[in-house]
Parts: C-alpha cells; structure tokens; sequence
C-alpha cells in the first residue's frame, strides 16, 4: 500500500495549485487593476513582477533554513503567506500597499515551488516517485485553468472586481494551510538527519502501509553520510557456507561474508571481475568518454543498471528472499531500547557490559542497531564507553521491535542493503577491522541446485545454482566517522545519528565531488529550461492566435477582447492537463532522461515551424493554422518532459543533509532565468524580431538536448540514497580518467 505517500503528496503539491491561481488571477486582473489605479506601464510591470521578484529573493533562505527547521514548517509558512498576501491584496488602498502584498505572495509561491519536490521526493518509494513528483506540474496547471475560468466568468459581469479575483486566494489557501498543519507529516529523511529515529519510523509505517519499514529506515540513516571513497566490487553470492572453520580454509580466504539486516541473516560472497553491467561500465566509462566526447562516465554507470531492471524485473530484488526487519529484536523477550536521543547516553554506558557475553560472529544483525562481536574482539580489551558512540548491543533494537514475523524488503529498484566487516592482521600483529556498507545490485537469478560458494571456479556461476551476480556500491557506513575510528572502537560500533547532525560545515559539502556533479546538473538544466523559450512562447501566444482569428471569431460571437483573450488562455491549460497525466504515467516507465531525449526534438521543430511562419507569407490561413498549431504543440510536450523533470531530477540528486541547500541554488538559478528571459523580451522583440526570439529558443532547445544526452543520468526507481552514492563513484572516476 502505497495510499498515504500519494495523498500527503498530492497535498504537497497544493501549494504549486496556488501559484498558477495566483500567475492566472494576475494576468487576467491586471487589465482592470490598470483602470482602477490609473497604473502607468512601469508600475503595471512592477505589480505583475513583485511576485517573482518576491519568489527569487525567499529561495536564497529557503533551502538552509528547510535543512534546519524541517520541511514540513516551510510549507505551512508558505500557506500562511499566500493567505495573508490575499487578503491585502482585497483591502489594498493603492499600488503600493498591492506591490508590498505581490511580494509576500511571491514568498509563498517560493516555498511551496522550490520545496513540494523536494518534500515530495523524500517521502515517495523509489518505484512511483517520478509520477508524483509530477504533480506539482498537473496541479499548477490545473490552477491555472481553474482561475482562467474564473476570471472568464467575472469577466462577463458589468463590473468586474479585481479585488475578488485576487482575494479568492486567501480562501483556498486555508485549505492548504488545514491540511499542511493536521495532515502532512514531516519528511523522515529529515527526522532522520536530526536523530529523531522513533517519530520518523512512525511516519514511514503511515506513508507505506506497513509495520515494518525497517529497510528503508536503514537506507534513510546511511544516506546521512556526504562524500567519502565509494567504489563499485563485483560479486557471486550464494548462501553461507556452514562447513566449520577449519575445513576448506584456503578456499575460504577469498570469500567474504555479507551480514544483512535481521539477526542471523548473512551471505557467502567471492569477488569477482567481469561479472556485472555495473563493473563493466565502471571500467568502460573512460573509454566511452574518449569514443564520445565530452560524455560523463557517469551517464553509462547509471544507464547499465537501468539496463539490468527488466530482467531482474523488480523493485524487490530476489537476491534476499528472507529479506526482514532491520529494526525488529531477535528474540521476543529482550528488552527494546529506543534510539532516539533520549537513549544515546544510555547506549554508551551499556557498552562494556555487554562486550563481555559475545562469543560469535554468525549472528551478526544490521551494524546499525546491534553490537556485533568479530574473532577480532575474542582477542580484545573493549576501549571504554565514549559519549559520542552508539554502541552496537546484541539483541537489542534501536527502534522499538514488533516482534513480528516481516517479509521481503528491499530498498527499491533492485538494489539491497548489506554491511561487511573484514579483519586483517596489522604490523603489530593486532587484529584490524574494516567496515563497509554495501549497495548490492542483482543482476542474475538464482537457480534450484544448492551447493558451496567456496567451491566454484574463479567466477564461473553455475546456470542451475542458487548463487547469483551482483554489483555492489561499497563505501564507509554514514555513521563510522573518522572521529570514531579513532577511538579504536571493538567491531562495527556507530555513532549517533543526532552526533553527526550537529557536525559537518554545510557549505563545505558542496565541495565533495559528487555534490559539485550534481549542482552542475542541476544548474545547467535548470538554467537551459529557462532560455528554451516557454515564457517567451506564453507571452506571445494571444498575439500568435490574435493573428490566427481566434478572437475575432470569438468577438464574434458576443465575447470582449479580455473575456476572448481569457477563453483562449482557459482553453490552452486546459490542453497540457491531459498531457501531464501522460507524463505521470512515463516518468517511471520510460524514464526522465528518455523523455527529455524524446520530447525535446519536438520543441525544436515546433519552433522552428513558427519561425517559418513569421518569415515567409503563404497565405493568411495557413501561417494562422501553422502558428496554432506550433504552439499547442510546444505547449503539450514542454509539460510533458521539460516543463516538470528538471525539479524532479534536483529533488533526486543531492544527499540528505544538503538536500535544500542545493536545491536553493537551482531554484535561485531558475528564478534568475525567469526574470531575464521575461524582461529581455521587449528588447530582444524590437533587436531581433519575433522570428530572431524563437531561432535563440530553438538553438537553446539544441544545447538542451546535448547536455542531457552528455551529462544527465537516468534516475528512475532507484533509491535516492543509491543516486548520491552513484554520483560520488562518477566523480571519482571522471577525476580518474582525467588523470590517465
């Protein structure tokens, strides 16, 4: 059941309602706004920008301020500025107690766009996030038209008040505001990032459906981690050998055992090369940047596990039938202790009492919630108790267990959750541990016939076996902290996720490689969407089917050029609503990097068409036909792909903890274009010409496609977790390459 993560998303997504109530209400009120307060043409312009102006100046705060405060409080802030901006708005003496208002509109239209994807995002499962993250896109549109048809109506009256059409914001914003205050919960993500383990998990259990999230609340604490080395390893996995430890020991020393998540739960791995899509990209990405100029190597690393999904065909993965809670208690008698704040203190002080009663590794639970004892600790003194340090206790949960038995849980896309902890001997002839966290991707089925890992031949994987192929993202847990290694803590102890929440300069985040990659995607698509014509195209469209006839037909009829002119623009909304619904329904099937490469040769045509038809006269019928024609056109595939992915892909890229900033910087981005694009367009119009407006259009379109095809990955149904870790590993092999 996947009901509450698309009810609280399509009550995000309320918020993008709004503002294209508010774009529609503005642009049809202004012609009796102008009447009423005798408004010259600047002070015209400056009524309908106040907004924008007001939307790019909250952006720059509110990407750091959603990263401390929560998601959830900015969108209830948002709701609260679009009620208030509304009522000014009806009571506003003159123009400039109106402006004040339009500014604080523009504050909420700026919360409530740059946030709702990222909020969104963060509480979707992998396998439907790209269809709900559309919605913002539908309901924004569907704003839109709504007000359209409002202003239409009101348009017929004798009197038409622009005071009534801007106040009926007020109205359904306290709609958003109810249901931001009673019904949205906060992001988990979030709470996660905050050390608030207890009411995350509660929200995760309302979003799925389900008691047991404990997959994915292992996902969410290790998607904590910025940076660090990652690398891809290749696998044959099979299930763990039980031959006793000193038989077949030289086979057994290049094999490695993988621990899941429930106690008792563990593979036999042998690593391997050559193996996995995945391993091969990695090690091709080079050479497909040489054959491909300018390709980033982490296009292929993305495009080989999208490869692999239709055959593996599943979000849940078959790799782990047995696939259980991460965070239930082994054994129904054992006391639960919650991990949350209030038991961090208690945890460390529990440590060296029970580091005495281990005596086995096999039953190894998630490192996240039990201390586990390795031969290394057999032969070891535990260090004592550190504040700072979660300590892992053997059956004992850190979040509070059911007791129930639990099915299969991935974490999405075919991918799984697996730790490793590996020992060798130091130069001091001390036992020394390494801890790693694993992404495994499967990429072979498992067979009928049973037999020993150990025994196979180099990396040859019987066709009839149980053992599969997997490819595996291998890095240090988010919470093994460089502070904690120090420590010399015994086996895979962690610290609290609440300890690293307080830690970290933020803005040097920005700095790791993987995160640098993905603010130049995100910039660079959000920047080209804004120069590939959309708002030049909306402003010229009534003039485009004024040309056409449509109003004159309308007039015609007994319609007034404004109520003409809102009909049409009622009538082209109207158009992109049911294109939308087909975008929801691609964006998880097709993919978003498919319908950008799709749809935007499209847009290219389009316009080009328009610019033949202002250039050259065939007949007044055709260039009025053509010019429709081009613009429904462009209008319907801009919202099917270009208009609604690249906040969908920001809302994806980034890890958690810098999730808003980053997303602050593209939307500042966004904003910035918008404000250029709209007001270069006089200029451009009297330089240049219409038909000169749309060749630049038409070129930025082509400069889009190419940046996608060369630098943006596909993203779809996998875990936002596995997307940062893949970017970290491009990076580091795009530094790589360049090295070579």
């Amino acid at each position: 059941m996947k009901g509450g993560a698309v009810l609280v998303a399509i009550a995000a997504a309320i918020g993008n309602f709004l503002q294209g109530w508010d774009n529609a209400t503005i642009a049809g009120s202004i012609v009796y706004i102008t009447d009423d307060l005798s408004l010259g043409t600047t002070m015209e312009g400056l009524v309908v920008a106040t907004s924008l102006i007001g939307a790019t100046i909250i952006t720059t705060f509110s990407g750091p301020v959603s990263d401390w405060l929560g998601r959830r409080p900015m969108l209830i802030i948002s709701s609260m500025l679009y009620f208030v901006s509304g009522l000014v708005m009806v009571w506003s003496p003159n123009v400039y107690v109106l402006c004040a208002a339009r500014l604080l509109d523009g504050f909420g239209i700026g919360l409530s766009v740059t946030l709702a994807p990222v909020y969104i995002s963060e509480t979707a499962p992998p396998e439907i996030r790209g269809l709900l993250n559309t919605l913002p896109q539908f309901t924004g549109s569907a704003g839109m038209f709504l007000a359209y048809c409002m202003v239409f109506g009101m348009s017929l009256t004798t009197s038409p008040s622009w005071r009534l059409m801007l106040g009926v914001l007020s109205i359904l914003s306290l709609i958003y505001f109810f249901l931001a205050v009673f019904f949205l919960p906060e992001s988990p993500r979030w709470l996660v990032s905050k050390g608030r383990m207890t009411e995350a998990e509660k929200v995760l259990q309302r979003l799925r459906g389900r008691e047991d999230v404990s997959g994915e609340m292992a996902l969410l604490v290790e998607g904590l981690g910025i940076g660090g080395e990652a690398s891809i390893e290749e696998y044959i996995i099979g299930p763990a050998d039980e031959v006793a430890d000193d038989q077949e020991s030289a086979a057994r020393k290049d094999t490695i055992r993988l621990y899941g998540p429930e106690a008792g739960l563990y593979w036999d791995a042998k690593p391997v090369t050559g193996q996995s899509a995945l391993g091969l990209a990695s090690r091709q990405g080079s050479m497909v940047s040489q054959t491909v100029p300018l390709m980033d190597p982490l296009v292929t690393l993305f495009g080989s596990v999208h490869e692999k999904v239709t055959d593996t065909g599943s979000m849940r993965s078959m790799l782990f039938p047995n696939f259980g809670s991460m965070f239930s208690t082994a054994e129904p008698h054992v006391k639960n202790d919650q991990w949350d704040e209030e038991s961090q203190q208690r945890e460390a002080e529990d440590y060296a009492s029970d580091a005495a009663g281990e005596d086995s590794d096999d039953n190894l639970h998630s490192p996240l919630i039990s201390r586990q004892t390795t031969s290394m600790e057999k032969d070891m003194i535990p260090p004592p108790s550190h504040g700072s340090t979660l300590s892992m206790r053997r059956h004992s949960s850190l979040m509070q267990g059911t007791g129930e038995a639990v099915g299969s849980t991935g974490i999405g896309g075919g991918w799984q959750l697996a730790w490793k902890w590996t020992e060798r001997v130091g130069e001091d002839g001390k036992k020394e541990g390494g801890f790693k966290r694993i992404y495994l991707h499967q990429e072979g089925g498992p067979g009928t016939r049973r037999g020993s890992l150990v025994s196979l031949p180099g990396g040859d994987v019987p066709a009839d076996s149980e053992f599969i192929q997997a490819a595996a993202l291998v890095s240090q847990p988010a919470l093994y902290t460089k502070e904690l290694m120090e420590q010399h803590p015994v086996g895979p102890a962690m610290v609290h996720p609440s300890e690293t929440a307080s830690k970290g300069p933020i803005w040097t985040a920005l700095l790791e490689p993987g995160v640098k990659r993905a603010l130049f995607v995100g910039i660079g698509i959000q920047l080209l969407q804004q120069f590939s014509g959309i708002n030049g195209v909306l402003y010229y469209t009534p003039q485009i089917l004024e040309d056409a006839g449509v109003e004159v037909l309308l007039s015609d009829l007994g319609l007034s050029t404004e109520s003409a002119s809102f009909l049409i623009s009622a009538f082209t909304t109207l158009l992109m609503l049911p294109c939308i619904v087909v975008a929801m329904k691609l964006m998880d099937i097709t993919g978003r990097r498919t319908l950008l490469l799709t749809t935007i040769p499209v847009l290219v045509v389009s316009l080009i068409v328009l610019i033949f038809s202002q250039l050259v006269d065939i007949s007044t019928v055709v260039n009025a036909a053509l010019s429709t024609l081009c613009v429904i056109i462009y209008f319907c595939v801009f919202v099917t792909a270009y208009g609604p992915i690249p906040n969908i892909l920001c809302s994806e890229i980034f890890p958690t903890r810098v999730r808003g900033l980053c997303i602050a910087i593209c939307a500042l981005v966004y904003w910035i274009g918008d404000i250029i694009v709209t007001y270069s367009l006089p200029t451009l119009l009297d330089a240049i010409g219409l038909a000169g407006i749309f060749g630049i259009y038409a070129v930025v379109c082509v400069i889009s496609w190419i940046f996608i095809f060369l630098k943006v990955p596909e993203t779809k149904g996998m875990p936002l977790e596995v997307i940062t870790e893949m970017f970290a590993v491009g990076a580091s092999q795009a530094a790589a390459a360049k090295n070579e």
